[in-house]
Formats: structure tokens, C-alpha cells, sequence
């Protein structure tokens, strides 16, 4: 018995044992606090973009005519008078402009003979008004539409323009840069002031064409076809021929150049040329010289000038200049010029953009 006991006592023991090692620890539960994200609210400062606002400049120039060399041999009827140009651009949208430019011209001697034109004391207005349509479809033509009036001392036009823009399929190098090359049908019609029946209804084919040159020069080429509808017979050939109709064709060609001959500061002297055809004119009826016997005159000049300019500011030039005028001034045919002399000339601006 007494072995007995002892062995249950063990067994006892070895069971207790046992089951200690099967006790697994209660797991511990850490309860954490819940992460809050706040989200702030975060400012970025940009520079705001500027959208477009009307621009442009305003030039008022006074410009004096001297005397014309030879002067008592009537080559040139008018001399000694002045100019006041007041001429400017207002580009009222990204897509519209206005161009204006109103002369006044008066003579400056009392016993002037300043019969021919407008220049015996009359102004000149004229306002173009242009709306860029942008590229034609795929292309690189530029289509812009040009309103065109004008008003002299006698009569009056009123022209429309769809003009081409070309130049973007031209040559283009480090020699010569074509900046224009406008094909522009069109469609006029000009009056007398007095409203009569001596109306001038015109439809033709407009070419217009400026290039950029080394060395400070540029080049403007011009050519005008127009066909003629007038509402009254106009005289034409010699005897005379009356005609209702006629077709003419106008070519300009000029030459420019600016190079600078001193800077210092806001100052700068420049030399300045313009010269060419200023313009050959053809008609298919015969109304050129004094008896109309002529197709066709033309005129050529050269003007060679010094300018001294000040930068008064960002916006304002003041300008003033004094050159003279080489020209043909006795109406000429096709076939000769006469009557070679120089006219003095000076003068005097300011220009203006905003």
C-alpha cells in the first residue's frame, strides 16, 4: 500500500508538470488610438496671365517743301508749302486694326502758282480698317479682309480687300526674308464730291510684297490691275476718244535703307534712302502727257536724308530730319524722263505708342 501510494504520488507530480508546460499565456490587447489625418487647405500665388488690351502709336509729323531747283522753269508747280501728317494704328482686338492718316497741305508764299493736286491747300484723309480671319484651312495663307476709304480734295473711294498672305511658302535665307507677299482681289467704287453721275466702279487683282536685305535695306514691290466701269464717257487718245471703260495697270517699286551714324544715350543720327518707281502707270487708253497721246509715264525718285532721334521715354520718340528729293518732276512717257532736280525738304515729329 504503502508503495502504491507512492506511485500515484509520482504520477500525480509528472501530470502537474505536463500541463504547466501546455499553458499558453492570454495574449495582451494594446488598443491604439485611432490617426487622424488633417488635410489643410494649401494656396498656390500665381502670376496672373494678361490677356490682350488695345495698343498701338500715333505719329503728328510737320514736314516743309522748299524751293525746286530751276524753279522758274515750272518743272515743279509746287513749291514752298508744308505737310501736316497726323497718321497711327489702334489695334482694337487680336484680330482688328485701324490705320489712319489725315494730310493737310498749305502753301507757304502768297504769290505760290501751287495749282496741281491737293496741295494748294486741301487735306487728304484716309482710314483702313483690317480683320484677320487667320490661316485659310491647312494651309499657311493668312486671309485678312481690308476695308479701304479714302477722301481728297475732289472725290472720294471706297475699296474692299480680301488679301492672301503668301509669304510663308517664299524664300527666306540669311540673304533676303520675304515679310509679305499678299495676293488681294478687290472690289472699289469711287464719286465726285458733288454725288453726280461721274462715278468709277473698279474690280481687279492688287499685288503686294515687302522684303527684308542685309546691311540695313529693304525692298516694297507693288503692282495694281484694275478695270474701270465709269458712269460717265471719259475722255481718252488724241482726237479725242470717249470711252466708258478702261483698264489700267499701276507698278510701284522702292528701295530702303537706314544705317546709324552715331548713338549715345537716347540719341541716335541715322542716314537714311528711299528711292524707285514712285509710280509707273499704264492705261489701254491712250490719257498720259499733255495731249494724251501716251499708254503709259512713270516717275522716279531718290531721297537721301540725315534723322537725329530721342528716346524721351519707353513710349515717345521726337524725331526731326533734313534731306531732298531727286525726281523727274515733268510728267513723263514710256519711253523717257526729263527735267532732273532737286527740291529741299525738312521735317519734324514726334511718335507715340501706348
Amino acid at each position: 500500500m504503502k508503495r502504491l501510494a507512492l506511485l500515484l504520488g509520482s504520477l500525480l507530480v509528472v501530470s502537474a508538470a505536463a500541463s504547466a508546460k501546455e499553458v499558453v499565456p492570454a495574449p495582451v490587447v494594446v488598443e491604439e488610438a485611432p490617426v487622424q489625418i488633417v488635410e489643410k487647405e494649401v494656396i498656390v500665388y500665381r502670376d496672373k496671365e494678361e490677356g490682350f488690351r488695345p495698343n498701338g502709336y500715333v505719329d503728328l509729323q510737320y514736314r516743309y517743301y522748299g524751293e525746286t531747283e530751276g524753279k522758274d522753269t515750272e518743272w515743279n508747280n509746287n513749291n514752298n508749302y508744308s505737310r501736316i501728317q497726323l497718321q497711327g494704328q489702334i489695334n482694337m482686338t487680336e484680330k482688328q486694326s485701324l490705320e489712319y492718316r489725315i494730310r493737310s497741305y498749305n502753301s507757304l508764299d502768297e504769290h505760290s502758282n501751287s495749282t496741281v493736286g491737293y496741295k494748294g491747300g486741301d487735306t487728304e484723309t484716309r482710314l483702313r480698317y483690317f480683320y484677320n480671319h487667320g490661316l485659310v484651312g491647312d494651309s499657311k495663307v493668312n486671309l485678312t479682309s481690308r476695308v479701304h476709304y479714302n477722301n481728297t480734295a475732289a472725290d472720294q473711294e471706297l475699296e474692299y480687300q480680301a488679301r492672301f498672305d503668301f509669304a510663308d511658302y517664299l524664300f527666306n535665307n540669311d540673304f533676303i526674308q520675304t515679310t509679305s507677299f499678299i495676293l488681294a482681289p478687290k472690289y472699289g467704287y469711287g464719286w465726285a464730291d458733288d454725288n453726280g453721275a461721274n462715278y468709277d466702279n473698279r474690280v481687279g487683282m492688287d499685288f503686294y510684297s515687302t522684303y527684308t536685305l542685309p546691311w540695313g535695306f529693304s525692298a516694297e514691290f507693288n503692282l495694281y490691275a484694275t478695270q474701270h466701269f465709269y458712269g460717265e464717257d471719259q475722255e481718252f487718245d488724241n482726237p479725242v476718244k470717249n470711252e466708258d471703260k478702261n483698264f489700267t495697270l499701276d507698278m510701284e517699286a522702292y528701295i530702303y535703307n537706314t544705317t546709324n551714324l552715331y548713338t549715345n544715350g537716347n540719341y541716335s543720327v541715322d542716314f537714311g534712302f528711299e528711292g524707285g518707281y514712285d509710280a509707273y502707270n499704264w492705261s489701254q487708253e491712250k490719257q498720259f502727257g499733255t495731249t494724251h497721246k501716251d499708254n503709259a509715264n512713270y516717275s522716279l525718285y531718290a531721297l537721301p536724308y540725315i534723322q537725329l532721334s530721342y528716346q524721351a521715354t519707353d513710349f515717345v520718340t521726337v524725331y526731326a530730319a533734313l534731306g531732298a528729293e531727286y525726281r523727274d518732276w515733268q510728267v513723263s512717257n514710256q519711253n523717257s524722263a526729263s527735267h532732273w532736280r532737286w527740291q529741299p525738304t525738312a521735317w519734324a515729329g514726334f511718335n507715340v505708342a501706348f
